[in-house]
C-alpha cells in the first residue's frame, strides 16, 4: 500500500477510535452531547447509555480491524470492506438519522476507500 493509503488508514481508525471514547467512555460529556445533538439528561438515560456504548464497540472493532488489514496483515479485500462497510453505515445513518452524518463519519472512510480502489 502507498504511504497516503496507510496515513489515510490510520486517520480513518483515529476517527473511528475517537467516536468509540465518545460512545462508550464520555458517554454523557458535554462534548458528545454536542457532537450527537443531545442533550446530558438524555445521554445520561440507562437504555441511551446502554446503546451508545453498544455503538461505540462497533465503531471501536471497526477502527482495529481497519488497522490489522492495513497495517499488520495487509489485505486490500479487507480494507476496501471495512471502509465501504463504514461508508454505507453512515449512509443509513444519514439517511435516518441526520444527514451531517455522513460528513462527519462517511468522509474519510469514502476517501480511504477510493484510494484503496485507485
Amino acid at each position: 500500500m502507498s504511504v497516503i493509503t496507510i496515513v489515510l488508514a490510520l486517520l480513518v481508525a483515529a476517527e473511528f477510535l475517537f467516536i468509540f471514547y465518545l460512545e462508550t467512555i464520555a458517554t454523557t460529556s458535554p462534548h458528545t452531547a454536542r457532537t450527537f445533538s443531545m442533550t446530558i439528561d438524555e445521554l445520561s438515560r440507562p437504555s441511551m447509555s446502554t446503546l451508545f456504548k453498544n455503538q461505540g464497540v462497533y465503531n471501536g472493532i471497526l477502527a482495529i480491524l481497519l488497522l490489522v488489514a492495513a497495517l499488520v496483515i495487509p489485505s486490500k479485500t479487507a480494507v476496501i470492506a471495512l471502509s465501504a462497510s463504514m461508508v454505507a453505515v453512515a449512509a443509513y445513518g444519514a439517511a435516518t438519522s441526520d444527514p451531517k452524518i455522513l460528513l462527519k463519519q462517511g468522509l474519510l472512510p469514502a476517501v480511504y476507500l477510493v484510494s484503496c480502489l485507485i
